[in-house]
């Protein structure tokens, strides 16, 4: 077994602290906007992003539709308690009423294009706040969710800063549990709160821990499928990662560009 789940923790909080600084300085700001949903990921981001800047120069942005998914709404609320975010930097925007207007005028409508419509309706938000605030909007994809195209073009993964894409998922939890993220978010199903009861791993069809070995072993160390199955990953599962990461490889080629 190869030491994938292994990583510095220390080393790599610095250094994404140091990368936040760094990118923040370069682009002549002082602030980060960011969206936090009660998730493991958003809740890193913005961990690592008040480490690094201070907390008076995070804005938060909680982005719930109506009543859905109040528990993450619940979570964001306290995490931001825990990094002691000053009330001016804290904003809360109900979506529905902006998803609603446009959905009324759209027909046939399903789950996963009312989920993009959501996703994209909060990109807009956050940059208009980021106008606002004259700071810049930190993103909060990851490794994992990257590789298998999972977010939505021009929804949540756009970003001007995306401090942890480079960690596959099983490293965003033990990351944020070195620098104390809240338990209940680490602990919790990872969810984009687009419709009740969705979580990623049921939408996905498998665990982000075994897509992760699937990953890592596939694209960083070039093993073949048959000594991935080794490592305790079933074949039908190694399958459908690769088929997943195959059927959205176009994500990461757009626009196409005529020369």
């Amino acid at each position: 077994m190869n030491n994938f789940f292994e990583i510095n923790l220390e080393k790599t909080a610095k250094n994404i602290e140091e990368f936040i600084r760094k990118e923040v300085l370069l682009a002549n700001f002082s602030d980060v906007v960011i969206g936090v949903s009660g998730g493991v990921d958003s809740a890193l981001s913005a961990t690592l992003a008040v480490r690094a800047l201070g907390a008076s120069h995070v804005h938060v942005c909680m982005l719930p539709y109506g009543q859905l998914n109040q528990e993450g709404v619940i979570d964001a609320n306290d995490l931001i308690q825990t990094l002691k975010v000053p009330q001016q930097n804290i904003h809360t925007i109900n979506i529905q009423p902006s998803v609603d207007t446009l959905l009324n005028q759209l027909r046939d409508i399903t789950d996963i294009r009312k989920g993009n419509i959501m996703a994209r309706m909060r990109m807009i938000y956050l940059f208009d706040l980021a106008k606002k605030t004259n700071g810049l909007v930190l993103g909060t994809e990851n490794q994992s969710e990257h590789l298998l195209g999972y977010f939505t073009r021009f929804g949540d993964e756009a970003s001007d800063i995306e401090p942890i894409r480079s960690l596959y998922k099983t490293h965003v939890w033990e990351l944020a549990k070195y620098v104390g993220v809240p338990g209940s978010i680490i602990l919790k199903a990872p969810t984009a709160g687009l419709w009740s009861e969705q979580t990623d791993e049921k939408e996905l069809g498998f665990s982000y821990r075994d897509a992760d070995i699937v990953l890592y072993n596939f694209f960083e160390k070039k093993l073949p499928e048959s000594e991935i199955e080794k490592l305790g990953v079933s074949k039908e599962t190694i399958t459908r990662v690769l088929q997943r990461v195959k059927e959205n490889n176009f994500k990461h080629h757009l626009p196409k560009i005529f020369s």
